[in-house]
């Protein structure tokens, strides 16, 4: 029986709300249980640099967690004058993950930045801020496509992500932090709506795992993404 009484192949409750930001162009608070991101978009007519003269845009992410989002108060990071390891590889993967189902070259040469901010962390923080960016995103393009800013379908794809582990010898879907914490297993799945697997990253907190262990998490993450992709439709419907 898992800590929370949910069967193996069960989400926890997921919300996508959108709209919660009177000033961004694109936003949503979404929950996976008791782990609760705030996402926000934000159109910005400037592109990286080296972007220049090249006639396409950039989506990019920031994470970060607040310094209660979890049971001990955190430092800002920005309080030390630098970010941890671990938030530029989660920021790093939501912004690969926008990419990979955006057609950058008609965003034309502008970007639109994706801040997500952990209010309540309860494990599966980097799955919710990337199933919760999308929404955010995905109203960022339509204000500008009200604007007549876009032609075309630079949206490509629905994307999200699920973490997925073997705990107490059975792989299970969505973990929670009391199973993040004690899982023989740990991954995160990313994948679009059609499918495509943008990435995957797991890792054996013990013994290896097997192939055919993965296999059943890949399962697993691939029914519970598609159950969050559904969410989303719903949410921007």
């Amino acid at each position: 029986m898992r800590p929370s009484k949910r069967a193996a192949d069960e989400l926890r409750a997921v919300t996508l709300e959108r709209s919660v930001s009177k000033h961004a162009e694109g936003s949503c608070l979404v929950k996976f249980g008791d782990t609760h991101v705030l996402c926000t978009a934000s159109l910005e007519e400037r592109i990286p640099p080296w972007l220049r003269g090249q006639g396409r845009g950039w989506v990019t992410a920031e994470y970060g967690m607040l310094p209660r989002a979890t049971g001990e108060r955190m430092r800002r990071e920005a309080s030390s004058g630098k970010q941890s390891g671990r938030t530029l590889e989660i920021q790093r993967l939501i912004g690969r993950s926008l990419r990979a189902i955006v057609d950058l070259p008609l965003l034309g040469e502008r970007q639109i930045s994706v801040d997500c901010d952990v209010i309540q962390a309860d494990g599966g923080t980097r799955t919710a801020a990337i199933t919760g960016a999308w929404v955010a995103l995905h109203d960022c393009i339509e204000w500008m496509r009200a604007r007549d800013m876009l032609a075309g379908k630079v949206l490509k794809d629905h994307v999200a992500a699920i973490s997925c582990g073997i705990h107490g010898g059975q792989a299970v879907l969505d973990l929670d932090y009391l199973e993040d914490s004690d899982a023989d297993t740990d991954a995160n799945f990313v994948m679009t709506g059609a499918g495509g697997i943008v990435e995957i990253q797991g890792t054996a907190e013990g013994a290896p795992f097997t192939e055919a262990q993965f296999a059943e998490l890949m399962e697993l993450a691939k029914s519970g993404i598609a159950r969050l992709v559904d969410l989303q439709k719903m949410a921007i419907s």
